[in-house]
């Protein structure tokens, strides 16, 4: 395994390399010279689009979603610049838009609970440079996962959970967010339920897996009621976390078939693999801002 001071390094040169380069998100009324208008404003500053993904929901009164990732030479010194110049485009057309940066590394949370796969998964694709975050923290309600985590330099956190210690629980989450400076909170098979307020201090930034192909088998023990049920097809899902149990926009979801042979064990077993490669993809489509969330949907741009 890599240890954090060689990720470190690796991140430095890669974040170097990053400067240049920038991400405009915009959702707005769908009407021709859409796309003209934001290509005129990054050639108006000397800005090369590299990738570009749009889609419309309707070419007559639709709405319009578009990213596009640009390399810009002197970027970090004319970023604030270009923010300012683009908000009468934005008023002009009713967008709503982020510009977001690839250098600004965001940081993460993990939380977990007993089962470690998703946990193990995202750390293994961080070693690798594929997760393009800072893991600053863990925190789980078990002991379990700390040798896991702190072999890595990761701190770790062990908060007892239970819904009759819910609300200081959760004020000691929050806390520990703010001392770590945590962007975005990743629910590794965190096996508690989030209250309104704790989601609403972080809407939309934190990211969850549940173990089914939503909306069938809403709440606990899926891989029972779908055995119970004779399913052909188990899945998982990756989604938004909202204040509608497991209702959150979904962000990714997977399937494996499955016939009358496999058992509750079984399915778990395929379905932690499922629920691995899943949770991946969600947190990596959020760090490159390749979604964009549209009421309780999502516009994924792979």
């Amino acid at each position: 395994m890599s240890t954090k001071t060689e990720v470190n390094k690796k991140l430095m040169k890669h974040n170097k390399q990053l400067e240049n380069r920038g991400r405009l998100l915009v959702k707005c009324p769908d009407k021709p010279g859409i796309v003209s208008v934001l290509s005129t404003f990054l050639h108006s500053h000397n800005s090369n689009i590299m990738e570009s993904s749009q889609y419309s929901s309707d070419p007559e009164n639709g709405t319009f979603f578009i990213r596009i990732e640009y390399h810009s030479d002197g970027l970090l010194e004319k970023s604030e610049q270009m923010e300012k110049d683009f908000e009468k485009i934005a008023t002009n057309h009713s967008m709503e838009y982020e510009f977001a940066y690839p250098n600004e590394r965001k940081r993460s949370a993990i939380f977990v609970s007993k089962e470690p796969h998703c946990l193990m998964e995202l750390l293994w694709e961080w070693q690798n440079g594929d997760l393009d975050t800072d893991i600053v923290v863990a925190i789980s309600n078990h002991e379990d996962a700390r040798p896991i985590v702190e072999a890595l330099g990761i701190p770790f956190h062990y908060i007892p959970a239970n819904k009759d210690i819910r609300k200081q629980v959760e004020a000691e989450q929050i806390r520990l967010m703010d001392e770590y400076e945590v962007d975005l909170l990743i629910l590794a098979r965190y096996m508690q339920i989030l209250t309104p307020d704790f989601v609403n201090h972080f809407e939309r930034r934190v990211i969850n897996i549940h173990h089914s192909f939503l909306p069938a088998f809403i709440g606990a023990g899926p891989y029972e009621r779908a055995f119970e049920r004779g399913v052909k097809l188990i899945g998982a899902t990756s989604h938004y976390v909202t204040n509608n149990l497991d209702e959150g926009p979904i962000i990714e979801q997977d399937v494996e078939r499955v016939d009358h042979r496999d058992d509750v064990i079984e399915l778990k077993k395929i379905g932690r693999q499922i629920e691995r490669r899943v949770l991946a993809r969600a947190v990596k489509w959020h760090l490159e801002n390749r979604i964009i969330v549209e009421g309780n949907k999502t516009i994924v741009f792979h």
